[in-house]
């Protein structure tokens, strides 16, 4: 197959220097067209937070991509000691490769297993290969598979199920808590990049009204802007938690702004239903002692992140089942990229040994003519037929289990019977 990956991911290289090989749409094309051209290989890259790998194709029989040779082409396009990138630099070939894209496109190899991100940064890889046009019949067959295999994962285990950011996590149970948004009220209290990324979250559920308040007027004014929310001042807190439905609060604060004697009072001027508060500020804004998990259900960052831990937990029941997959598409993908090696050869060898049979039986029957019925012709015919099949069997089949190497089967069979170029 000759196919090559060179690689780093977040398992063993520090994100300082994935930071340094990382492409992104400014240098990705020329980095790709060069790789194209200088080595005349298929080439795509795979580009994200989390890893850096180039993968890079060979026709059968053309010499492998050299490792050595792209490790040099990324020191040099990214000016980074040649040293440094051998160490770094994982690599892999043919099988190999083809079950770590595999792998990394169903998200086993992921920070967070199941993560949803990945199988569609694979895609867009592809995508720019061929767009670009340096994916020829060899990743076009690889990326596809590795598509197919991530996207049967996903449907048939539940590696993917649940969310696993704090911030998903958390509209997941409001979730639980309100069948519809479109009658309430959403209080966000403080200004943290947390706070902003659940309300992000939040926004997409189109409640009826967000509030914000903030101690600086002019960073409610911000918030509220991004989310097309209504400022509230900092004085007027109790008369935006009686109307509000959901509290997303972040502020910061040394010590809690929402004691149980103060939200009591807030408390008996509710006449709504349910109340869900989440507190993600730490240290944590409200009293732990106001939830009763009936009216109010308040919720700090440790809760939330026991909830992700606990998904985390069910998704890993799944990775077994999702190997085996991933497993089932690597055995399928070699043999039938070995059928397609070897099927020119298959047909020059039956094609040769066809030849060689037809002169022996034709030079037979005209030794024997006319002492032969046309019964006892079509039984020695096929004689040498089955003769021929049964021979052929056992170097046929055992291609097929040929492993990829510089001194093949095929190679051996090709001097065995003379069917070299």
């Amino acid at each position: 197959m000759n196919l090559l990956l060179v690689g780093c991911s977040f398992h063993e290289t520090p994100i300082e220097l994935r930071e340094r090989l990382a492409f992104d749409g400014g240098n990705l094309p020329g980095a790709l067209l060069e790789l194209n051209s200088r080595f005349e290989y298929e080439a795509a890259i795979l580009s994200t937070c989390n890893r850096v790998e180039l993968y890079l194709a060979r026709l059968t029989g053309s010499t492998p991509p050299d490792a050595e040779l792209v490790t040099e082409f990324l020191a040099d396009l990214h000016r980074i000691p040649l040293a440094d990138l051998r160490r770094a630099l994982y690599q892999r070939a043919d099988a190999d490769a083809v079950r770590h894209l595999f792998r990394v496109a169903a998200s086993l190899d992921s920070l967070i297993v199941g993560e949803g991100q990945i199988a569609g940064q694979v895609r867009a890889a592809y995508e720019t290969a061929q767009k670009l046009a340096t994916a020829g019949s060899t990743l076009h067959a690889l990326f596809q598979n590795a598509l197919a295999a991530a996207k049967r994962v996903r449907t048939e285990t539940g590696i993917a199920r649940g969310h696993v950011s704090v911030s998903s996590v958390a509209v997941d149970y409001v979730r639980q808590v309100f069948g519809h948004f479109d009658d309430k009220t959403i209080l966000v209290i403080g200004a943290g990049k947390m706070g902003e990324l659940t309300l992000k979250h939040l926004r997409e559920l189109k409640p009826h009204r967000i509030l914000v308040t903030n101690r600086s007027p002019e960073k409610a004014a911000v918030v509220a802007q991004g989310c097309g929310g209504e400022c509230v001042t900092w004085e007027q807190l109790d008369d935006a938690l009686a109307q509000s439905d959901i509290v997303l609060s972040t502020t910061g604060a040394p010590e809690p702004i929402v004691g149980r004697k103060r939200f009591a009072a807030v408390l008996a001027r509710r006449t709504g239903g349910a109340m869900v508060i989440l507190d993600i500020a730490v240290p944590r804004d409200f009293d732990a002692s106001i939830h009763d998990g009936d009216r109010v259900c308040l919720f700090n960052i440790d809760d939330l992140q026991r909830i992700r831990e606990q998904t985390l937990r069910d998704r890993k029941k799944h990775i077994a089942p999702a190997e085996a997959i991933v497993e089932q598409h690597v055995k399928r993908f070699l043999q039938e990229w070995k059928r397609r090696r070897n099927a020119p050869f298959i047909a020059k060898l039956m094609q040769d040994f066809e030849a060689r049979r037809k002169a022996i039986v034709t030079q037979l029957l005209a030794r024997l003519n006319g002492k032969l019925s046309d019964e006892d012709k079509a039984y020695l015919e096929g004689a040498f037929r089955l003769l021929q099949n049964q021979f052929l069997h056992g170097p046929i089949s055992a291609l097929s289990e040929d492993p990829p190497g510089r001194h093949t089967l095929l190679e051996a069979l090709g001097k065995l019977f003379r069917l070299e170029e």
